[in-house]
């Protein structure tokens, strides 16, 4: 398939700014590939999708509060430090992108708060800087925590308020490394997942560390020439055992979010199951695709031609995944990150 053949019109006024209350209210289209029927219905309805036995797998990477705000030394040129990613815990070494990027130089330190600094040791792009964070800073990560702001996708039109610390974090979140939310695990509340428990389905994690990559647009017509940005993954050996348990015994496997479907889709088996495995995948899925263990797949609605829109067309079918596109933006289904979700059966 090419690029241009995941071409639609996205109006602004389509882009939720903001999410639903409580989450589990936002709307949830169903898509049954068996019979190509589309059904409207409540987030919340996930419960009657379920059944003892099944599996829902989540990601657990949790947003990195990734804005950070610091003055040059000397100058005091206000320069804008997004943290990407930590390369060596133990020299407190971290990738990331600032702006303006003409201000910063290698050996510029920029100064957060007086605890907290970092000096530029190399250029890694235009933007891209690798910086060193000062030794006696602590935790980064409880740093970044807690004078960061949070990293608001580019196509939400407003600066954060308070609430998006919450807001875009799902409730699954504990092991910080993501930039961006793994959108679909949003629509879960805690009274959801009571209710899924008392039903006999067991919800498991896995973790992707999401980066810009999930925002960085496809230049290329030919999708076969494409190439993702390496992410980090891990699936815990206890994930692939409940995992392989319900496949042996015929359980459906609901994966939540094209992060997780991308973790486990890089570690499988010959076979079809899944396999504990760590470490960096940049597996692009795009049709056509044999999904090895992702069974069921909860989604949100996605930017035009991007990676995340072709994940979900090799999973429910090109065609009917554009049916249902063009049906969402009629009925005033909201999209993007804060938007509305899907299912696919």
């Amino acid at each position: 398939m090419k690029l241009s053949d995941f071409k639609y019109n996205l109006p602004k006024n389509a882009i939720a700014k903001f999410p639903v209350e409580p989450r589990d209210k936002a709307k949830l289209m169903v898509l049954n590939r068996a019979e190509q029927s589309i059904v409207d219905k409540k987030f919340s309805d996930l419960t009657d999708y379920v059944k003892k036995g099944d599996v829902i797998v989540v990601n657990k990477s949790k947003v990195m509060q990734a804005r950070l705000f610091g003055k040059k030394e000397r100058t005091n040129a206000k320069i804008e430090v997004f943290v990407l990613r930590e390369l060596n815990k133990e020299e407190n070494i971290w990738d990331v992108i600032v702006d303006p990027a003409r201000k910063v130089r290698i050996g510029n330190r920029i100064y957060f708060t007086d605890n907290l600094w970092c000096e530029v040791i190399d250029n890694t792009t235009s933007r891209g800087r690798t910086v060193r964070f000062n030794n006696d800073a602590g935790d980064i990560f409880k740093a970044i925590e807690k004078i960061g702001h949070t990293p608001l996708p580019p196509y939400i039109k407003r600066e954060p308020v308070p609430k998006d610390r919450e807001d875009y974090q799902t409730i699954f979140a504990e092991t910080d490394g993501s930039v961006a939310a793994p959108t679909a695990g949003l629509h879960f509340t805690p009274q959801l997942v009571k209710k899924l428990e008392k039903i006999g389905v067991k919800i498991v994690p896995v973790i992707l560390h999401i980066g810009l990559g999930t925002f960085r647009p496809v230049e290329v017509e030919d999708l076969t020439k494409h190439r993702m940005d390496s992410e980090y993954f891990e699936v815990p050996q206890e994930t692939a055992d409940v995992i392989n348990t319900a496949l042996k015994n015929k359980h459906n496997i609901f994966v939540v979010g094209t992060s997780a479907c991308r973790a486990l889709e890089s570690s499988t088996t010959a076979e079809g199951f899944a396999k504990a495995n760590f470490g960096w995948t940049d597996k692009f899925i795009f049709p056509p695709y044999d999904f090895k263990v992702t069974k069921k797949l909860i989604t949100n609605f996605h930017a035009p031609e991007s990676t995340l829109l072709m994940l979900v067309a090799a999973f429910a079918g090109f065609d009917f995944t554009m049916k249902a596109y063009k049906k969402a933006l009629k009925d005033d289904y909201r999209f993007l990150s804060y938007g509305d979700a899907m299912l696919i059966l």
